[in-house]
C-alpha cells in the first residue's frame, strides 16, 4: 500500500510540474518524418491512388471495397485453434459488375468459370493454408490475380518471328516427302506381291 501511494504521490509531482506538461504535450523526438524527410510529402493518413490500367490491361490491383471478404472456421492446419478463431479466408465479387477488370478478360472469365459462378454471378475464392488469417486473405488474393493475369495472357496472340515461319514451311515440305517415300515404298511392296501375268 505504501509503495502503491508513493507512486501515485509521484505521479501527481510529474504530471503538476511545468517540465512534465510540456513533455507530456509538445515533446516531439528527433528522429520523426518531418525531420528526417524534411522535403518529402509523404501522409500516412492519405489512401494511395489505384493505379490506372494501360491499354486495357489488368494492373494488378484489387480495390477492397469492391470485394467482399468474409472469415469462416478452417479445416486446414492450426490444431486446436481452428476451433477458436475464424482464419478461412473467403472472397467474392459479382463478375459481371466488376469494372477494374478489363472488358475482354471478364468476358473470358465468364465463359471459363461458368460453372462456378453464383446463381447471382458471383465469384467466390477460398483459402485456408495457413493459421493466419491475414495470410490466408493475401492467399485468395493472389489466386484472384494470378486468375486475372493468366486468363489476360491466354488472349495476347503472340507475333510468329519470319524465322518461324520458315522453319514451319521446311517441316511442312519434308514431311509431304517423307510421307511421299512411304507411299512409293508401299507401292513398290505391293506389286511385288502380285503373281505375273502372261503379259510380262
Amino acid at each position: 500500500m505504501a509503495v502503491l501511494n508513493n507512486f501515485s504521490s509521484f505521479r501527481r509531482i510529474l504530471i503538476n510540474s511545468s517540465s512534465s506538461r510540456a513533455y507530456l504535450s509538445g515533446f516531439k523526438s528527433s528522429i520523426t518524418l518531418e525531420k528526417l524527410y524534411p522535403s518529402s510529402r509523404l501522409d500516412i493518413t492519405t489512401i494511395p491512388k489505384a493505379p490506372e490500367s494501360k491499354d486495357g490491361k489488368f494492373s494488378g490491383y484489387i480495390p477492397m471495397d469492391k470485394i467482399q471478404i468474409s472469415y469462416a472456421r478452417s479445416s486446414g492446419p492450426g490444431g486446436q485453434n481452428v476451433n477458436c478463431v475464424s482464419t478461412k479466408a473467403e472472397i467474392r465479387f459479382h463478375l459481371a459488375s466488376a469494372e477494374w477488370i478489363p472488358e475482354p478478360v471478364r468476358v473470358k472469365l465468364a465463359e471459363k468459370l461458368k460453372n462456378q459462378l453464383s446463381k447471382e454471378g458471383y465469384f467466390i475464392v477460398k483459402s485456408d493454408r495457413t493459421r493466419s488469417q491475414h495470410l490466408n486473405l493475401a492467399d485468395t488474393l493472389d489466386k484472384l490475380r494470378d486468375l486475372i493475369q493468366s486468363t489476360a495472357q491466354s488472349l495476347v496472340i503472340p507475333e510468329i518471328s519470319p524465322e518461324t515461319v520458315e522453319r514451319q514451311r521446311r517441316l511442312r515440305e519434308r514431311a509431304a516427302r517423307e510421307r511421299l517415300r512411304e507411299k512409293r515404298a508401299h507401292s513398290m511392296t505391293k506389286q511385288g506381291r502380285q503373281s505375273p501375268t502372261l503379259d510380262s
